[in-house]
């Protein structure tokens, strides 16, 4: 069964569609950067990339709002179905990268607030509390975090793939869609 479609072209994502899930992608990969390179604790790279990573992360998280809200209101084109299994499993790799750009973030977060921590953006005069201090919640919620990072290294990869075998295998148009 098909979406009726409220964009003015089934065949591809709309422009403000195209620009969130690039905006997201770049956020994304920015977050994993920092937190890769940040430094040594104390050091102040590590207090720069800390801060770089908590920008990125709480953008995503903005970004994840509009996504969605976006493709709730003008949905999506017409998937270019290949077979039953690869449609399952596209959409199973969607699910998963939803969860995470609205999960990981507000995990984020959480770890912060339970460490004692606002989570404070640089140069702004903002400070993001959601819960209170918990020493035990908070080691659950960063090994939760860590451990979501990590495996999601996984999943991007899978998408990336899936857009690459679309193109270069199957020569459809589903890499192109979101160009």
């Amino acid at each position: 069964c098909r979406r009726v479609q409220n964009s003015t072209s089934q065949d591809r994502y709309s422009k403000p569609a195209v620009f969130f899930h690039w905006a997201v992608f770049l956020l994304v990969a920015l977050a994993y950067l920092a937190i890769e390179i940040r430094g040594p604790k104390g050091s102040d790279s590590r207090i720069f990339w800390n801060g770089v990573h908590y920008w990125a992360g709480t953008l995503v998280l903005t970004f994840a709002v509009f996504r969605l809200v976006w493709r709730l209101w003008r949905g999506a084109p017409n998937e270019i179905e290949v077979s039953a299994v690869l449609t399952f499993l596209a959409r199973l790799v969607h699910v998963a990268l939803y969860l995470f750009i609205f999960v990981q973030p507000l995990l984020g977060i959480l770890m912060l607030n339970t460490g004692g921590h606002p989570l404070k953006l640089a140069g702004l005069n903002v400070e993001i509390t959601l819960v209170g201090t918990d020493a035990v919640a908070r080691h659950a919620i960063k090994n939760a975090h860590v451990w979501i990072g990590n495996a999601f290294y996984f999943v991007i990869g899978l998408h990336a793939l899936g857009a690459l075998t679309h193109h270069f295998v199957f020569r459809d148009r589903t890499l192109q869609r979101m160009l």
